[in-house]
């Protein structure tokens, strides 16, 4: 039985570590034991992890000059973060994955690449209320607008039988934990973590704002279960709607109300943040994700399973 060589990039994020972590725990990719997991990121923790900026294209082909059957291609500047540095933006989102794909493609041998993308490729005028995978992709920032490029050369890629790529849209994850970050979805966190915390927050968009979610622990088993799925079953269109849940803010703060019932909890205050909502309110507010459920891909329960995880996880 042939050993498996896996490398994330973007590893020591939320998303990043979670999934190493899964990876070790499974042990295996596509039955075969992992005998090496490679973590990589632009800012590296602990001895495992290396350092890699992805948008420099010698230190993306030594890191995988060693061969991959799985690639997991994570790393990446997020939404508010690419509003502000465009130029950074392309270099780090564009240039980077398209060195991935073609340290990849130098291979020979096709891996299978996991690229992370995200429901905000999709706004502009006329935008459905309930986004699905066939929804023509207008994105409103920089950073769907590279996430979106980034989804056709996977498929292009793919065509050309230079990887095995599937792309994951990720709804908002939550609940990250630590500071917030410069998403500009970080509010769907902050509004659960804060208040659990026994922090007072700020939230800089109204109670009515609506969002999808998923929870880490299914978003990671999502990436997983993608990754292990054959590709004729994804079929020529690589990019699958992660399940979600469709909840406004208000109902986030609902369910924190419900699950920590017992704790000391901070006040959330209003604070409108024009630069902030500006950006949502460009987002869907649902998404289908009939495919992604064919593929066998798991979906959380309700909001409160996400945040009674995060009291587990980080909390309890």
């Amino acid at each position: 039985m042939g050993l498996v060589r896996v490398v994330i990039t973007g590893g020591c994020g939320f998303i990043g570590s979670k999934l190493a972590k899964r990876l070790e725990q499974r042990g295996s990719f596509r039955g075969k034991p992992i005998e090496e997991l490679v973590i990589a990121d632009s800012r590296p923790s602990g001895e495992r992890s290396l350092a890699l900026d992805v948008a420099d294209r010698d230190a993306v082909e030594a890191l995988l000059a060693d061969g991959a059957d799985a690639v997991f291609h994570l790393a990446s500047m997020v939404s508010a973060e690419s509003e502000l540095d465009f130029e950074g933006a392309l270099r780090v989102n564009l240039d980077g994955t398209r060195n991935v794909l073609e340290a990849c493609r130098g291979l020979g041998t096709p891996p299978v690449v996991v690229f992370t993308s995200t429901a905000a490729v999709f706004g502009g005028v006329g935008l459905p209320e309930q986004v699905s995978d066939a929804t023509k992709p207008v994105p409103q920032t920089t950073y769907g607008a590279t996430k979106a490029v980034c989804e056709l050369l996977v498929n292009d890629y793919t065509r050309k039988g230079f990887v095995d790529g599937r792309t994951a849209r990720l709804p908002t994850v939550v609940v990250r934990p630590g500071a917030p970050n410069a998403a500009a979805s970080s509010f769907a966190s902050s509004i659960v973590r804060e208040p659990l915390c026994g922090r007072d927050y700020d939230l800089p968009v109204g109670l009515e704002t609506r969002l999808p979610v998923i929870g880490a622990r299914t978003a990671v088993e999502c990436l997983v279960l993608l990754a292990e799925c054959e590709g004729a079953a994804v079929g020529l269109d690589r990019a699958v709607n992660l399940p979600s849940l469709s909840v406004t803010a208000a109902e986030l703060l609902a369910s924190v109300e419900r699950i920590g019932a017992d704790r000391r909890l901070g006040r959330v205050r209003l604070a409108p943040d024009s630069r902030i909502e500006a950006i949502v309110t460009t987002w869907a507010v649902a998404t289908s994700f009939e495919r992604a459920t064919a593929l066998g891909l798991p979906g959380d329960e309700s909001i409160d399973s996400i945040v009674r995880e995060f009291a587990e996880d980080y909390l309890d």
